[in-house]
């Protein structure tokens, strides 16, 4: 695997995945080094003269009028990581912490902190050693930045605080970096503020929602199709021309996806002119209304965050002619609105999958299927019970979908008296993102009965390469047995995009 190089050129989504997910090394270009070098002289400078500067010379928050002399400059900055290392609860997802940390990094590469190379380099070989820091999951408001989160990694930087261990126990920073033949970083004025003023933590946290969320809203078309073949249902009210009377882009691009799946389906030509064929219930014909309306609000997270990848936050920032200025940049509203918006629209992908399943179990409505798609129902009870499973995600979507960025609290004796809450909005995204992965697999079994116990119609290429998929794990219709390990195997091929692979397999990449 390619290293990822920070300071040269813009970070992707696609380097964020590499180092969070799958490991990637990740270097500093010779370009950033001299960029923090020239920032930081400006620093060095602002600490001789003893002026007056945020952060630097004074506290933070509402501590910023108290003068701290050049001598405690040091001090302050360990002092910070201490006091602001004050969060709570279970541990961060480690894909998330070195999404958080590669982030900071990239920020300090720029150039704009004041922070010495050695400061980037110090978070580099964390990630690099496969060390990463141990998180608690509350702490931050996103506002200020990430502060408690961000201050949990600095102080594994300088030999404190806590790590991962393998099981995700909690273990001495001291011992790991020992381990790791890695000596703790040491502080220079600013360095420590550096390390904490960043949305790095929602941002690493939102980039990886958004690469979950594309592929899930691929996989929840696939698992519509199936649902419009196994109810009978028609393809008509996804034909192009239709679509095309209202240009909504992602509602085209999830009926353009239904469309490919569907092509020459023999179920779905066996009742074209049949009279229950004029017009289908919504969760069907609505589909890509509503799972297209997600994918817009997906590209607007991602042209947020995408943005985001390309900022320098940090407060107070030193600018290329030397001024120090404080800013407000750290402010997490623009991530906090993305991840809200985008758990609603996640959530209501599950809705409408949802009504699908219930449809698929009523033998009043799935026209013609046995009730609850087993073939002996009354002793046996059939996938009744996975809807329930299903109802009880969506409604759990449902209280998650609450947006965080209209819940500011102040803090900080009212200096700090509006924040974005941004870090609750993306970690309860990346919640309602698992819940509608698992109603998605849900669909997806389901429709796989239904189709089953409509043979010997068969369905279209594509719908039959994915059922095949999902029998090669779960067994088809019959008595009643043990469901959870067949949900288990079914949100696993969701999860690893299996699904979304098997369709693509047949009609090239979808949309």
């Amino acid at each position: 695997m390619a290293a990822v190089l920070l300071g040269r050129d813009e970070l992707t989504f696609g380097d964020v995945v590499a180092v969070a997910r799958d490991g990637a090394r990740v270097e500093l270009a010779p370009e950033a080094r001299e960029r923090m070098l020239r920032s930081r002289a400006f620093v060095d400078e602002v600490v001789a003269r003893d002026r007056n500067v945020y952060g630097i010379t004074t506290g933070v928050g509402a501590l910023a009028t108290t003068h701290i002399p050049p001598e405690a400059a040091v001090e302050l900055q360990y002092a910070l990581l201490r006091s602001h290392g004050a969060g709570m609860g279970p541990p961060v997802a480690r894909e998330a912490v070195r999404a958080m940390m590669l982030c900071r990094a990239n920020i300090l590469a720029k150039g704009y902190c004041g922070a010495r190379p050695a400061v980037a380099e110090a978070l580099l070989a964390l990630l690099n050693a496969g060390i990463t820091p141990f998180v608690p999951r509350y702490g931050s408001l996103g506002a200020s930045g990430d502060l408690a989160p961000l201050a949990h990694v600095a102080l594994c930087l300088v030999g404190e605080g806590w790590v991962l261990g393998d099981t995700g126990e909690r273990v001495e920073a001291a011992a790991a970096l020992r381990e790791a033949g890695i000596e703790p970083l040491g502080l220079q004025a600013k360095e420590g503020l550096a390390l904490l003023n960043g949305t790095d933590g929602m941002l690493g946290m939102l980039v990886l929602a958004c690469v979950d969320a594309l592929a899930l809203f691929r996989t929840a078309d696939i698992a519509a199709a199936l649902s419009v073949e196994a109810l009978l249902g028609t393809d008509r009210p996804f034909t192009p021309d239709l679509q095309a009377l209202r240009p909504q882009p992602g509602q085209a691009k999830s009926a353009a996806n239904v469309m490919r799946m569907l092509a020459d389906s023999p179920i779905v030509a066996s009742h074209r002119e049949s009279q229950h064929a004029v017009q289908d219930a919504y969760s069907l014909r609505c589909h890509p209304q509503v799972a297209g309306a997600a994918r817009d609000v997906l590209e607007f997270a991602i042209q947020v965050a995408t943005r985001e990848l390309t900022a320098a936050i940090d407060n107070p920032v030193v600018l290329p002619d030397g001024r120090v200025e404080s800013n407000g940049n750290f402010h997490g509203e623009p991530l906090a609105f993305a991840a809200d918006f985008l758990a609603i629209a996640a959530a209501e992908v599950a809705s409408i999958a949802e009504r699908r399943i219930d449809r698929l179990l009523d033998d009043q409505r799935s026209r013609g299927l046995p009730a609850f798609l087993t073939p002996e129902p009354g002793v046996n009870s059939g996938l009744m019970v996975a809807q329930y499973t299903a109802a009880a995600l969506v409604a759990e979507n449902r209280r998650l979908s609450f947006p965080s960025s209209v819940e500011s609290i102040p803090t900080s004796g009212m200096q700090e008296d509006h924040v974005s809450m941004g870090w609750n909005a993306a970690a309860k995204l990346r919640q309602v993102l698992d819940n509608t992965g698992r109603v998605v697999a849900i669909e997806a079994m389901c429709a796989a009965h239904g189709l089953d116990l409509r043979a010997p119609l068969a369905p279209a290429v594509t719908t039959g390469v994915v059922q095949n998929v999902i029998r090669a794990r779960i067994p088809g219709p019959g008595p009643d047995r043990y469901l959870a390990p067949d949900l288990a195997a079914a949100e696993a091929l969701v999860r690893s995009g299996t699904l979304l692979a098997a369709a693509e397999g047949v009609t090239g990449p979808l949309e």
